[in-house]
């Protein structure tokens, strides 16, 4: 026996700090699952909506009936038939024929499902408007290589050279290790080295199966120089061969004292290379952008002099109790293991209900504290940035710093300057020489705005870069400048350099 103290987090708080770190566009697809699964939410439709669809189907009713009337082939208290009854029938069954070959189906457009009741099937209409999954670039490439002859064996072997071709479109690894390494049976490395060739040759984009930039860039001139006799690309193909680490690092002036040729006309050379790609593979396979959907918006109020924050919810599933499973859980006439089944389902939908309106409202708030910190960065851009630590925030709020970094978790702002990450605006900084408190992310701001508009003939150095924050009141070491250059994707001095 002994006596002890133990935290224990409940169910519905740990479910309400998994929906405060969702972002909008996962917290839809959570709730799409909590309504395919628990029986008692349900989507919640306003008043004026239901009446407006009601009155719009009601309408559309009395169109279809409007005109309409009892179709009477033949009376028998008549002598007379009906040819205007007949008429009608050929009429219908003309327009049914244009229909058939008019402009739904003579265009070649998409069938629309149907229901029973007349209205679309939205899901299975999305279903059908779902593009199909892209091929992988090694299902493509062998789709290319069943079309090229070649014997069993080179077959084979092409087969197995495609299945080690990166993202990149190389192949990196010498064709001997490959054979140590996975010991494909029946294969030389003879027969790898003659399907290689094959494979340089055929597959397109051309530079596909090189072993590096060089002879991707040489497998490109080649084929230009035998599809247009006019090219002349002699000068080009020798400047890959012989001098491409000289052009990667923008060394112009050795290349035009070894090669006596002007600078002028190696630049020249070096915009015709410009037209190649030194990543083929990647042309035949599309890297997948999310979407991003922003999970608040700030716009600014002219008639108050601020900037105001409002949540994105209008586009979330509005969600709601069935009122029909709150009278069904008191019925005594169910059994015990039905009020049970439905009593759990309810709890667990209040729970999502109550986590979401908590998380709506620590969001608002977070946002609201960072949007009155941050006023400088809506008006003047991003160098106005101030550093704003998670602490501030929640000692400022009275919640718990984890509680800030959940809900600012992969959330995006909507701001007069574009779509930002909320978590961009919580960093730390520096002070200025002035006393003004300035974020990294400002620090960067201002080091990429130097970079800009300095001489392109003359770069500057790192050294050079501190000695021109300095004047702008921003004290800060070499290897913090060369930091935030590579943060920022910025090549150093010598490679910025232009002849």
């Amino acid at each position: 026996m002994r006596l002890s103290q133990q935290m224990k987090l409940a169910p519905h708080m740990i479910q309400s700090m998994e929906i405060l770190q969702l972002p909008a566009m996962a917290l839809i697809e959570r709730i799409e699952q909590e309504l395919a699964s628990n029986p008692t939410l349900e989507l919640r439709e306003s008043r004026d909506d239901a009446d407006q669809i009601k009155a719009e189907r009601s309408q559309e009713r009395r169109d279809d009936r409007e005109g309409e009337r009892e179709l009477v082939i033949k009376d028998e208290s008549k002598t007379n038939d009906h040819a205007d009854d007949f008429e009608r029938l050929s009429n219908f069954s003309d327009e049914l024929g244009e229909a058939w070959e008019g402009d739904a189906f003579g265009r070649g457009e998409s069938f629309r499902p149907v229901r029973q009741d007349g209205d679309r099937d939205v899901k299975l209409d999305a279903m059908a408007n779902t593009p199909a999954r892209p091929l992988s670039l090694a299902d493509q490439l062998l789709e290319q290589w069943l079309l090229v002859e070649a014997e069993p064996a080179i077959r084979k072997a092409g087969e197995f050279l495609i299945g080690h071709i990166d993202d990149d479109g190389y192949i990196r690894t010498d064709r001997q290790i490959l054979i140590d390494k996975e010991k494909p049976h029946d294969l030389e490395v003879s027969e790898l080295d003659e399907a290689l060739e094959l494979l340089k040759s055929t597959l397109e984009p051309v530079g596909l199966a090189a072993s590096d930039v060089r002879e991707c860039l040489l497998l490109q001139i080649d084929a230009r120089s035998r599809a247009n006799d006019a090219s002349d690309l002699h000068f080009e193909r020798m400047l890959v061969s012989e001098y491409l680490k000289d052009i990667e690092s923008n060394r112009l002036p050795r290349i035009a004292r070894a090669t006596g040729v002007e600078i002028e006309r190696i630049k020249e050379a070096i915009c015709n290379l410009r037209q190649f790609y030194i990543h083929p593979g990647r042309m035949l396979v599309s890297e997948n952008l999310r979407a991003i959907r922003p999970d608040a918006i700030i716009d600014f109020n002219d008639e108050h002099d601020c900037y105001q924050v409002q949540l994105t919810n209008g586009r979330l599933p509005a969600v709601q109790i069935n009122p029909r499973y709150l009278k069904m859980v008191k019925d005594k006439r169910l059994s015990k293991q039905d009020r049970e089944f439905i009593g759990n389902n309810m709890r667990s939908a209040r729970w999502l209900l109550d986590a979401i309106e908590q998380r709506n409202n620590t969001l608002q708030r977070v946002i609201a504290v960072v949007v009155d910190a941050q006023r400088d960065f809506f008006e003047q851009g991003r160098q106005a940035l101030r550093p704003l630590p998670m602490t501030v925030v929640a000692d400022q709020l009275g919640i718990h710093v984890a509680t800030v970094s959940r809900a600012v978790s992969e959330k995006y702002l909507q701001t007069p300057r574009g779509i930002y990450p909320l978590r961009m605006f919580f960093s730390g900084g520096t002070e200025t020489e002035s006393g003004d408190a300035m974020s990294w992310s400002a620090v960067q701001a201002k080091l990429q705005q130097i970079i800009q508009s300095e001489d392109k003939t003359h770069p500057l150095s790192d050294d050079l870069l501190v000695v021109e924050l300095k004047k702008h009141g921003i004290d800060i070491a070499r290897r913090t400048v060369a930091k935030y250059r590579k943060q920022l994707n910025i090549l150093p001095a010598r490679q910025r350099k232009e002849y």
